[in-house]
C-alpha cells in the first residue's frame, strides 16, 4: 500500500511496532474477524447479482426465500465478527497504552533532579495524558480500521474481478491518483498535530500553575489577567485544530471526488454493455454494489492515515522522555553504602549548572562534617547554600573535586543505598494527599504503627492530630493544604524520623513559620538531630548558634568557618550577618546564649 512509506517510520516507532506484535493473539484473532466481516461484504455483492438476475428477471421463486434468509446470516456474521474485531483490537491498543504509560512513568521517576527543574508539570503531565491516548486512538481505531478497511479492499477486489474484469479495472484506474493526495497531507497532519499537541501541554502547564496558586491570583486581583492568558493560550491550541480540521476534511471528498471519475466510468461503459447484451443485470448491479462498498473502505484508510500521522507525531513526543538516560546510569554506582557514615568531606568541590561556560555556583570548597555533628551553613541567597547539600544525596554530581564517605567517593556508591542513609526536610513540606499516618510513614513503608506513632510525638504531630475526627487516619488534602504550615513541617520531621536515616539535611526548615510554630518545629528538630551527622541551611542565626561548625558561604565559596563564639570573635561575615538581623540585640542574644 502507498500509505507505508509516508509513515517514515523511526526506530522508535518500530519500538512501538514491536509492541503491538506483542499481542499476537488478539491481533490473530481479530484478523479472522476481519476477514470474516469483509468476506460478508463480499457476499452481499453477489447475493445482490442474483437478486437481480434470479428473482427479478428469471423469477426463480427459490432464489427469493433463500436470498432473505442468506442476507440476515451474512448480516449477523458481519455485526458479530465486527463486535469480535472491535473489541479484540481495544484490547490491544488499551494493552499497549497501560505499557506505554507505565514505561513513560518509570522512566519520568528515574530522571535526576535536573530534568524537573527544566520541565513544567503540566507539560509532563500532557504527555502521560493526552500525548498517550493520542497513541491509543491510533492503535485502537486507525491501526484497526485501516486492517480491517484492507482486508475488505482485498475481498471486494476478488469479488469485482470474479463479477467482471474489464469493468473492474476501468474502476480501478482511477485508483493510484486517490493516493496521491496522502503524500502532501499525511506531512502537513503530523507537523500541524505535533504543534498542537505542544500547545495542549502548554496549556496543561498553565493550568497546573493558576489552579495550583490561585490563592495568590486572587490575593492581587489577577483573575482577568489570568483569564485574557488562558484566552490566548486556547484561541492558539483553536487555530492549530482548525489547520489540521481543514487538511482532515479535504482528505475525503477529495477521494470520493476521484472515486466517482471512476463510478462515472464503470456506469457509462457497463450500462453501454448491458443495452448490447454483453452484460446482465444483475451483473451489473453487483459489480456497482462492490465499487460503491470499496471506494467507502479507500476513502476510510485516506482519514486513517492523518490519524496514524497524528499518533507518530505523539510517539515521538512520548520516546523523547522514554529514550533519556535515567539517573542511575550517571557516575559509577557499584557499591552498597551499608555501613555508618563517620566523616563527611568535601574536598576541592566546584559545582555548575548545565553549561560549562555558565559561572561556577561553589568554587574549590572543602570542609569535613563528621557522625553525630551540627554542621550549619548560612550566608546571603544566592551564595550557594542550596546547591551545596543538593550533592550529599547526588540530586547533581560535583562538576569538579570529590565528596566522599569515610573516604570513599560517593560516586561509587548505588543511588538508592546513598540516599536511604539521608533524611531531608525543606522549607517548603511536600506531603502528599493521604493519611498523617501515611505521610510519615512514606520514607519507610516497614515502619510499624508503633514506630510512627513514636515519631508522632517526638515531632509534635500528636498535638494536633489528637483533635482531628480520624487523629492520624486524617486524610490531609492536596499538599496538606488542610493542616497549617508548623503542622506540616512536624508531619516533615515524623517522617524524617521514622526513616531513621544517619545524615540528616535541614533546608531552612523553619524560616516560613510563624514564632509560635517554629518555637514547637524547632523543639521536634532537636529531637530529629540527635545522634546524627546533620547539615542546617539557616535563615535565622539564633536557630544555630550552638551548631559544632559553621561555615559562612559566599559567592560560591567559604569565607569563614568555626563555631558561634569563634566566628562573633572574628567580626567577619558571620558577625556582619549576625548584626543584620539582630542589630541593637546582639548583645542581649549573646548573652541569652552564653556567649
Amino acid at each position: 500500500m502507498p500509505l507505508i512509506p509516508q509513515w517514515d517510520l523511526k526506530p522508535r516507532h518500530r519500538q512501538l511496532v514491536a509492541l503491538i506484535k506483542s499481542y499476537r493473539r488478539e491481533l490473530v484473532l481479530a484478523s479472522g474477524c476481519m476477514l470474516l466481516a469483509a468476506a460478508c461484504e463480499g457476499a452481499t455483492a453477489y447475493l445482490i447479482k442474483y437478486a437481480v438476475d434470479e428473482v427479478f428477471i428469471a423469477r426463480n421463486e427459490w432464489w427469493l426465500r433463500f436470498i432473505p434468509v442468506a442476507v440476515l446470516v451474512a448480516f449477523f456474521l458481519k455485526s458479530a465478527s465486527t463486535y469480535g474485531q472491535g473489541y479484540l483490537m481495544h484490547r490491544v491498543g488499551r494493552g499497549i497504552i497501560r505499557e506505554l504509560r507505565n514505561r513513560m512513568y518509570d522512566r519520568i521517576q528515574d530522571l535526576p533532579l535536573s530534568f524537573f527543574q527544566a520541565e513544567q508539570t503540566g507539560n509532563l503531565i500532557s504527555r502521560l495524558t493526552n500525548d498517550v491516548n493520542i497513541v491509543r486512538a491510533m492503535v485502537s481505531n486507525a491501526v484497526t480500521a485501516s486492517l480491517k478497511e484492507v482486508c475488505s479492499v482485498i475481498v471486494l477486489v476478488v469479488v469485482i474481478f470474479q463479477l467482471d474484469w474489464e469493468m473492474a479495472l476501468l474502476a480501478f484506474g482511477v485508483l493510484p491518483f486517490a493516493f496521491l493526495p496522502l503524500v502532501h497531507f499525511g506531512r502537513r497532519i503530523r507537523k500541524l498535530s505535533t504543534r498542537g499537541q505542544e500547545a495542549t501541554a502548554e496549556m496543561t502547564a498553565f493550568l497546573h500553575e493558576t489552579i495550583a496558586g490561585a490563592k495568590i491570583v486572587k490575593a492581587f486581583g489577577m483573575e482577568r489577567y489570568e483569564k485574557e492568558r488562558f484566552y490566548a493560550r486556547s484561541q492558539r491550541l483553536y487555530r492549530f485544530d482548525m489547520r489540521e480540521a481543514k487538511i482532515d476534511e479535504l482528505t475525503s471528498p477529495l477521494m470520493e471526488f476521484i472515486g466517482g471519475v471512476g463510478m462515472a466510468a464503470a456506469i457509462f461503459y457497463g450500462g453501454y454493455r448491458v443495452l448490447n447484451g454483453n452484460l446482465t443485470p444483475g451483473t451489473f448491479t453487483g459489480v456497482l454494489t462492490a465499487i460503491l462498498s470499496l471506494y467507502r473502505p479507500v476513502k476510510r484508510i485516506s482519514k486513517l492515515n492523518n490519524a496514524v500521522q497524528r499518533g507518530l507525531a505523539a510517539t515521538d513526543r512520548i520516546f523523547d522522555i522514554l529514550e533519556r538516560p535515567p539517573e542511575s546510569r550517571k557516575g559509577h554506582a557499584l557499591k552498597d553504602l551499608s555501613f555508618k557514615p563517620e566523616v563527611i568531606a568535601f574536598e576541592d568541590v566546584s559545582f555548575r549548572y548545565g553549561d560549562q561556560n555558565v559561572e561556577p555556583v561553589l568554587d574549590r570548597v572543602n570542609f569535613k562534617a563528621r557522625s553525630g555533628q551540627v554542621t550549619a551553613i548560612v550566608g546571603m541567597s544566592g551564595g550557594g547554600k542550596t546547591s551545596l547539600v543538593n550533592l550529599i544525596p547526588r540530586f547533581y554530581d560535583v562538576t569538579a573535586g570529590c565528596i566522599r564517605i569515610n573516604d570513599q567517593d560517593i560516586r561509587e556508591f548505588s543511588l538508592s543505598s546513598l540516599r536511604r542513609q539521608i533524611a531531608i526536610v525543606t522549607q517548603e513540606p511536600i506531603l502528599f494527599n493521604e493519611s498523617i499516618r501515611d505521610n510519615i510513614a512514606y520514607g519507610n513503608r516497614s515502619a510499624s504503627q508503633a514506630d510512627i506513632e513514636t515519631a508522632a510525638e517526638a515531632a509534635f504531630v500528636s498535638v494536633f492530630a489528637d483533635r482531628l475526627p480520624q487523629g492520624l487516619d486524617t486524610p490531609i488534602g492536596e499538599l496538606g493544604s488542610r493542616l497549617s504550615g508548623g503542622e506540616r513541617q512536624r508531619i516533615c520531621i515524623a517522617r524524617a524520623l521514622v526513616k531513621n536515616a544517619p545524615i540528616l539535611i535541614l533546608d531552612e526548615a523553619t524560616s516560613a513559620l510563624d514564632s509560635e510554630s517554629e518555637t514547637l518545629v524547632q523543639r521536634a528538630l532537636d529531637n530529629l538531630m540527635q545522634g546524627r551527622t546533620t547539615f542546617v541551611i539557616a535563615h535565622r542565626l539564633s536557630t544555630i548558634v550552638h551548631a559544632d561548625q559553621i561555615i559562612v558561604m559566599a559567592g560560591g565559596r567559604i569565607v569563614e568557618e568555626g563555631p558561634h563564639e569563634a566566628l562573633m570573635a572574628n567580626a567577619g561575615e558571620y558577625y556582619k550577618l549576625y548584626q543584620m538581623q539582630y542589630g541593637g540585640h546582639s548583645e542581649m542574644l549573646h548573652c541569652a546564649h552564653g556567649v
